[in-house]
């Protein structure tokens, strides 16, 4: 069939005047979401499965602790004032069997303290998110207790190289830095006092996390596989890398394990499975 220019004219005007409306829906759906999740969006510290009871991880054992909110690795000791690492944004996607109607959310992250320090996590990470077929990232920076804040001047997508870094310059005070090192951006967050809570520099984290929003756990993504490479933590004058590291793998109410750690001398490898 030949359609004439004035035919073709007409349908993509229709179709440009359907599109609109859909694509200020969605401008609109995610500017809501936005603004609830920079007031409810939060991490916590690792907790037993089921539970908020936060889990008393020991350090030089072979056994991996279960969590029911972080997966990776976590160094303990005294010291730590620094934390770095990169890996490449994921593809979530959405559990098999889930609905495609409910978004799903993981968070990778590097941190100190949260676990044998409960007190304060200094962190800093990337969050992706899906809903159907429309994935979202959010670059974020946070001096737990206090909620989650969106980096703005950064865009992350899919398969970016980035670098996450927190640096203690005392036990309340110091940076969150995120660098793309695809686009070649990077943001960074001042911490200069004035924190809801002391840092203890007892733990080196790097994790993937089922955080927080509205007093729930988020329905946790299917995010394939985060491998945070050239980690590496400062302890003292000495860096250190996650070698030896405390294992945590996430485990659901249901008793399923969901993702798979592990280690390197210098990388920390989270799966989904």
């Amino acid at each position: 069939m030949k359609f004439s220019a004035a035919v073709l004219s007409s349908a993509l005007l229709a179709s440009t005047a359907l599109a609109a409306p859909l694509t200020a829906k969605r401008a609109a759906r995610r500017a809501a979401r936005l603004e609830n999740r920079s007031l409810t969006r939060q991490s916590n510290p690792p907790f037993k499965p089921g539970t908020t009871e936060v889990i008393s991880l020991k350090s030089g054992t072979s056994e991996v602790e279960y969590s029911e909110n972080w997966a990776g690795a976590v160094l303990i000791g005294t010291g730590y004032t620094a934390v770095t690492a990169k890996f490449t944004v994921p593809t979530p996607s959405t559990p098999s069997g889930s609905s495609s109607n409910e978004e799903y959310c993981a968070s990778a992250w590097v941190g100190i303290d949260g676990d044998t320090c409960d007190t304060a996590i200094l962190q800093t990470g990337v969050d992706f998110c899906v809903q159907g077929s429309s994935v979202s990232y959010d670059a974020w920076y946070e001096w737990y207790p206090d909620y989650a804040y969106d980096f703005s001047g950064i865009s992350i997508s899919a398969g970016d190289v980035i670098k996450v870094t927190v640096d203690a310059t005392s036990k309340t005070a110091g940076t969150a830095t995120i660098e793309n090192e695809t686009t070649g951006t990077t943001v960074t967050h001042t911490f200069s006092g004035g924190v809801d809570g002391d840092l203890c520099e007892y733990n080196a984290e790097w994790i993937v996390e089922d955080f927080e929003e509205n007093d729930s756990l988020v329905a946790f993504a299917d995010f394939g596989t985060v491998t945070f490479s050239d980690a590496s933590a400062t302890s003292g004058s000495s860096s250190v890398g996650p070698s030896g590291a405390t294992i945590i793998d996430i485990e659901s109410d249901s008793g399923s394990v969901l993702t798979s750690v592990s280690t390197t001398s210098d990388s920390v490898t989270v799966e989904y499975i």
